[in-house]
């Protein structure tokens, strides 16, 4: 996490990775803004340019340039997990949530996450969101079901929806926290780390609809195995070398 004075801490940052979304980021920019923004004291928009290849980093330095609470970080292509953890870094606000930059999250619902956090009578340090109907084709489904009861499997994970791209955390939850993976695996492996941690979790139900634009590139085969291999080291390194695994200062 990055070092800033407490007193000049937004209440909430919202980031969101952002490859190629040229057609969609100043449409995310705009409704982070006018639909979180009324919901917290003070915001903090962070666009992860992912090594963008087309106009997004241009676009994400003019949409910044024209509003203070805009930020971007720029890195070379690090892929979806390396983007995510760079926003977990990058991060200054006192409570951290992230979506996706395609347009298929409504982002007035972060409402019941921050409301679920909120909720003193089961206190939380994370709210994970749960799709209540996947708009994703058939194929995208199959394979996000079949990793869910592999992961729940291997590592007695019970969420419901690991891989869902609206979640809610207070920033103690990542002190000492160790992540490792740089591809889509990163989403298990925080909430197997968290969980192992004893972070106390809630999931909330989120509507989820069609990519309005762009190109999904999830699900593709080479990132499909490099998921399997991260799965399985850090099956392997939590049996062998627990306590290192999980970052856990003495």
């Amino acid at each position: 996490m990055t070092d800033a004075e407490p007193s000049a801490r937004p209440r909430l940052t919202f980031f969101f990775p952002a490859y190629n979304e040229q057609e969609n980021i100043a449409r995310t920019v705009e409704l982070a803004l006018s639909e979180i923004g009324p919901l917290v004291l003070s915001l903090e928009v962070l666009a992860i340019d992912d090594g963008s290849t087309d106009q997004t980093s241009a676009l994400a330095d003019a949409l910044a340039a024209a509003d203070p609470r805009m930020r971007v970080h720029h890195q070379p292509n690090r892929g979806y997990g390396g983007a995510i953890k760079a926003g977990f870094e990058q991060a200054r606000g006192e409570l951290i949530c992230f979506s996706d930059g395609d347009l298929q999250f409504d982002l007035r619902e972060m409402s019941r996450l921050l409301d679920r956090l909120a909720d003193e009578r089961k206190p939380v340090d994370a709210v994970i969101g749960f799709r209540i109907k996947r708009r994703d084709p058939f194929h995208r489904i199959f394979i996000a079901k079949t990793y869910n009861a592999i992961v729940s499997v291997a590592f007695g994970l019970r969420v419901r929806d690991i891989d869902c791209a609206m979640k809610l955390f207070r920033r103690e939850v990542f002190d000492g926290l160790r992540l490792d993976a740089e591809g889509p695996f990163l989403s298990a492996e925080l909430l197997i780390k968290m969980r192992a941690g004893g972070v106390r979790m809630a999931q909330v139900g989120v509507n989820h609809f069609p990519r309005a634009a762009g190109t999904n590139t999830g699900a593709s085969f080479g990132k499909i195995l490099r998921t399997f291999r991260d799965l399985a080291k850090l099956r392997w390194d939590l049996w062998t070398k627990r306590e290192e695994v999980l970052g856990r200062r003495g």
